[in-house]
């Protein structure tokens, strides 16, 4: 029996048991701050380079993101010099504010302030470590001592934010983080940001953010969100998250904690950062986006955005990876197919203002996918995921009877393959079984033309020249309609006992080279149901090809070695 986990001490969970935030909605969108060009960057084997970082940062403007922190620039030349670029080289808009991490130590701020000389829009974001476990284990001190750290750091980064507004005006806010909130007691976390506003003065109009940590994710979510309502109702200011994703829960301890009173996210595209990553913003907004809020976040071009991440940080978004991965539109399942199917089919029906498709939360449309690969064919896949493929990569509308039909065929194919098959192979399946039969009996001549009979009723004549056994056979017949006049004429061959059911016919494409498309489906002499398909500019053309196709399909005759009949 496994016995290591006696070694780890369970979390404590917040006394809360008027706790309010299980019973609210996310109904507007937070202030969003991206932290990957530093937790992000920190965290790469590779961090990014000069040239990287200002692509990765445009990127982020296009997205929408406001606020952006940049990095950690009194830590090193590089993280100083991609500061100093965006100031000089006036890459920053004047809608986006910079963010800038530091410690809460004097030598660091003063490197900081030195670091933003010229910017227009600033947070400071200084922060030191208040857990529990690192005041016993790293610190050796007292929670008095950590409050010590961030009230001298608050002094100092006030002294310098106003001689720096004096001197330049520069719009300068504040951002304190307990770092490690997520391991600290509640008392102690609140205690030591009021300590640090009763420092910095905070007013609407040189507001403090307050950002809680969740740097070790250590409970469930809602044990998480139970400790930033505690936090919100001791404390009455801005508060921010800045979830972590060690228990693989990272999106909805930032879910439940917007419910519980946030206002504000920190966080990462794709997840990216220490460990097991950040929240993942792209993730969260895109579950707002689902629910119909504006994330006011644009993702309408997530591959592109995906390439340039991937690019960046060479790392790589999994396939299943929620909304940007390359199966999650994806279906295989053969219920799962024809759900999806009968999903759009009823949206187009409709007009519906909604979407209402099973098993797809949004419309791949929406973060530019495309709808081909929704739908991929393995031996998995049932008989409506073929006609699926058909449909929306070549528009060929099968009729629902001839899906078993032809799912079989395919279902054949994979399992010989052993793989997954795709749309073209699907369709060279369908060209082979469908378009080009042309054995026992070959079409290779036929016209149709109308006239009056005697009586004054409009009949419609049939010719043609039908090849089979080697020999040509002129066939002709009158009808009071194409096909009723092509089924009179194939009985002067010998061709009978077949029974029209039922066709069905569409375009195939739009304009001028527009051509029309018959799916015929008979009942053969022996009482089997088979299908044909026809092709041809004429619709009643298409028809007569359409049954010919059926016949030699039924016909259980078998090919010389020549391509004909015996």
């Amino acid at each position: 029996m496994y016995e290591g986990f006696h070694k780890y001490i369970p979390f404590q969970p917040v006394p809360l048991p008027d706790r309010t935030w299980p019973d609210k909605v996310i109904t507007k969108a937070p202030i969003w701050c991206s932290v990957d060009l530093r937790d992000g960057n920190q965290a790469l084997i590779d961090p990014m380079n000069l040239e990287e970082k200002l692509r990765f940062f445009q990127t982020l403007v296009d997205i929408g993101f406001k606020e952006i922190e940049i990095g950690f620039p009194s830590s090193s030349e590089t993280e100083y010099e991609i500061c100093r670029t965006l100031i000089d080289r006036n890459l920053i808009p004047d809608d986006v504010t910079i963010q800038v991490l530091v410690q809460a130590r004097p030598h660091l701020i003063k490197k900081t302030f030195e670091a933003i000389q010229g910017a227009k829009n600033v947070i400071v974001h200084f922060y030191n470590s208040t857990s529990t476990l690192q005041r016993k284990v790293v610190f050796k001190t007292d929670m008095q001592g950590v409050i010590d750290i961030a009230v001298n750091g608050a002094k100092l980064i006030k002294e310098l934010t106003d001689e720096e507004v004096a001197r330049t005006g520069m719009n300068i806010r504040y951002e304190y983080s307990p770092e490690s909130f997520s391991g600290t007691e509640m008392d102690n976390a609140v205690a030591i940001c009021e300590a640090v506003m009763d420092v910095l003065q905070p007013t609407p109009e040189n507001k403090l953010i307050l950002n809680l940590p969740n740097t070790v994710e250590m409970s469930t979510p809602n044990h998480h969100a139970d400790q930033i309502e505690y936090f919100c109702r001791h404390i009455k200011n801005r508060d921010s998250l800045h979830p972590h994703n060690d228990r693989g829960t990272a999106t909805a301890a930032t879910e439940l904690g917007l419910l519980a009173g946030a206002e504000r996210v920190e966080g990462t595209l794709f997840g990216n950062g220490e460990r097991t990553g950040n929240a993942d913003i792209m993730n969260v907004a895109m579950n707002m986006y689902s629910q119909g809020v504006d994330p006011e976040l644009d993702f309408s071009n997530i591959r592109e955005i995906r390439e340039i991440y991937e690019k960046c940080t060479r790392m790589k978004v999994h396939d299943r990876h929620p909304y940007a991965g390359n199966l999650v539109f994806t279906a295989f399942s053969g219920s799962h197919q024809d759900a999806i199917k009968k999903g759009i089919d009823y949206m187009r029906e409709h007009d519906t203002q909604y979407w209402e498709v099973p098993y797809l939360p949004i419309d791949p449309a929406d973060v530019g996918r495309k709808y081909e690969p929704i739908i991929r064919i393995n031996s998995q896949s049932g008989k409506g995921g073929a006609a699926f493929i058909m449909q929306q990569s070549f528009g060929y509308e099968l009729p629902k009877a001839m899906h078993p039909e032809f799912g079989a065929m395919v279902k054949a194919a994979c399992d010989e393959a052993g793989r997954e098959l795709l749309p073209n192979e699907i369709f060279d399946i369908f060209r082979a079984h469908y378009l080009d039969v042309k054995y026992p009996y070959n079409l290779k001549k036929y016209k149709l033309y109308e006239e009056n009979d005697t009586e004054g009723e409009t009949v419609v004549h049939f010719e043609g020249n039908l090849r089979f056994r080697h020999e040509d056979h002129l066939i002709s017949a009158v009808g009071n309609g194409p096909i009723d006049a092509f089924f009179k004429a194939l009985r002067t061959v010998g061709i009978h006992d077949y029974k029209f059911v039922t066709y069905r016919e569409h375009a195939v494409s739009e304009g001028a080279d527009s051509k029309a498309i018959s799916y015929i489906q008979l009942t053969a002499p022996d009482g089997r149901t088979v299908f044909g398909v026809g092709m041809d500019g004429n619709i009643s053309l298409a028809s007569i090809k359409g049954i010919i196709c059926a016949i030699n399909r039924a016909c259980s005759e078998q090919k010389d070695p020549e391509g004909e009949a015996k």
